[in-house]
Parts: C-alpha cells; sequence; structure tokens
C-alpha cells in the first residue's frame, strides 16, 4: 500500500516522566515507516533528544504533512492552536488520563499508525474560537481558543456581573462567579463540570454556561456559532478572561471579550473504525450495568 505521508513531526508532553524513550520509540517506527521525522522544537530541547532535526511550529507548518502528539488533550489543545492556519493533520496518542482527543492508546500505536500512514484513517474538522480583549477602543489581547474562553471572577472577590451581547443584540445581563463559551469540543471539558450539555463536533454552535449563577434562571444555552459573542464586564473585581491555556488577568469595567468562529478548523484523523459516540461510551463510562 502506497504511503500517504512523508514526513511527520513529533509533538510530546515533555514534563512527563519517561517520556523520551516513548517519544524515541515511536519516531523510529515512524522511520521504519519511510517517513521522514522532526521534532518539534520544545519537546526536542526538554527531552534532549538530538537524533532528529527540531523544527518551531511554522517549519513544522510549512514542511510536515503529518503530525503525532504524545500526551494528553492538553497537549493536544496547545499544539493544535499553533499549526491549525497550516491546515495540518493532527494524530493524538494518549498518556494522559481521558485523552477526548488524544484517542490512541499508548500501547496500540503501531497497529494504529500503520494503516493511518498508508491513508487508511477517519478524518474529523473541529471548529475554534478566536477572540479579543477590548478597552477603551484599543484592543489589547488576542487569543485562540479550541475549547472554551472563560470569564472568571477574583479569587478573592465576590461574583461579576456580564452583559451578552449576541452579534447586534442585547441578550441577557448574568451575575456569576463566571461564565463559559465553549465550542462543541470544549462541550465535555470545564463546560460538562458547570453544567453544560454535550455537544456534537457536527454542530455549528457554543455552548454559554453561567458558573454558578446567582439567578437559577440563567442556564446552559447552545448558541449559533455564526454572529459575534461580546461580554462587557460591568461589575465585579479582578476579573480574568482564558483562552484555553493563555490568560489575561484583571480586567476592568467595560472592557470587552469580543468572539467569534475562527476561519481556521483543526484536522484531527483517527483510526478506522473510530466513534465520536463510542469515544464518550469508554471516557465516560456509559457502558456501566449493560450485561
Amino acid at each position: 500500500m502506497a504511503r500517504r505521508f512523508h514526513h511527520a513531526a513529533l509533538v510530546g508532553k515533555y514534563q512527563a516522566d519517561g517520556i523520551r524513550p516513548v517519544l524515541e520509540e515511536i519516531a523510529h517506527f515512524l522511520v521504519r515507516q519511510g517517513l521522514e521525522v522532526s521534532f518539534e522544537n520544545q519537546t526536542a530541547m526538554a527531552t534532549g533528544v538530538t537524533d532528529f532535526d527540531a523544527l518551531d511550529f511554522d517549519a513544522i507548518g510549512a514542511r510536515c504533512d503529518l503530525a503525532v502528539v504524545v500526551g494528553g488533550d492538553g497537549t493536544m489543545l496547545g499544539f493544535a492552536r499553533e499549526v491549525a492556519c497550516h491546515g495540518l493533520p493532527l494524530v493524538g496518542i494518549n498518556q494522559g488520563r481521558l485523552g477526548f482527543i488524544t484517542d490512541v492508546p499508548i500501547g496500540q500505536f503501531r497497529e494504529a499508525l500503520a494503516p493511518m500512514i498508508a491513508g487508511d484513517f477517519e478524518e474529523e474538522h473541529r471548529t475554534m474560537l478566536e477572540g479579543e480583549v477590548w478597552r477603551d477602543g484599543h484592543c489589547i489581547f488576542q487569543g485562540l481558543s479550541m475549547n472554551d474562553v472563560v470569564v472568571n471572577r477574583g479569587a478573592t472577590a465576590g461574583m461579576v456581573e456580564l452583559r451578552v451581547d449576541i452579534g447586534q443584540e442585547f441578550m441577557a445581563n448574568i451575575r456569576a462567579d463566571g461564565l463559559i463559551l465553549a465550542s462543541p469540543t470544549g462541550s465535555t471539558a470545564y463546560s460538562l463540570s458547570a453544567g453544560g450539555p454535550i455537544v456534537h463536533p457536527a454542530i455549528a454552535g457554543w455552548v454559554m454556561v453561567p458558573i454558578a449563577s446567582h439567578t437559577l434562571s440563567n442556564r446552559p444555552i447552545v448558541l449559533p456559532d455564526s454572529a459575534e459573542v461580546r461580554i462587557t464586564v460591568v461589575a465585579g473585581r479582578d476579573a480574568s478572561v482564558n483562552f484555553d491555556m493563555q490568560r489575561l488577568a484583571s480586567l476592568l469595567h467595560g472592557d470587552e471579550i469580543r468572539m467569534q468562529r475562527s476561519a481556521h478548523k483543526v484536522r484531527f484523523l483517527h483510526p478506522r473504525g473510530w466513534s465520536y459516540y463510542a469515544t464518550l461510551r469508554r471516557k465516560l463510562r456509559w457502558y456501566e450495568g449493560v450485561v
């Protein structure tokens, strides 16, 4: 069977103990499959691997046609944001706990990767959020998020009051400990813990979930992803906003977070037969009680 891919980037959760031999084992396996292999620059530096080229994110996007990410969902989130503009397909090998988007078990990477390299795989695209923080008519922060954008109250402060506008229409004033705007991918993350619904990745929408709302009528809502969502800080001290792992602290009254669907999507490759519903069953233990 002809090879579909030729040059793979290898990315790892380099803070994890014992990750270097795992990455080297995967790298040598890929080489035996006929691929050129390069390490993501920070992964190579942190692990001390010198047998392979080390590339930064832009060089990976320009030179590689596949990326293999070893770690948990957090590792995948961080890398996916960096290369989304290049349309690079990503394969996730799970060394974390849940692994909703890093779905190949570490002990099965050989059986999973060999046919995928030859072109036998399932492919899906995931939407992303992009946003800005505006203060006094100036943009002071830009962020890209695959999971969610979260506005939180200060650590020692009380609730925040937030005004929400959808497109040109005022939606609500929400008094709560915070507010989550999650993508379908992020609907199984913080949003789920805060009481939000699970949204299938094929749904063109966002989930908005108040965190510990001070009004019981403020409930999670699924919104279309076609309009800009604006969240304005009305009241509350030391509020912050978090785009996945990118944080801006100390929002001021009147600061406005503007969010919209990104023009870029993340490309995930899965082994043949992969199923989103099977992932939910396995990760959320929906099979319990089945004889």
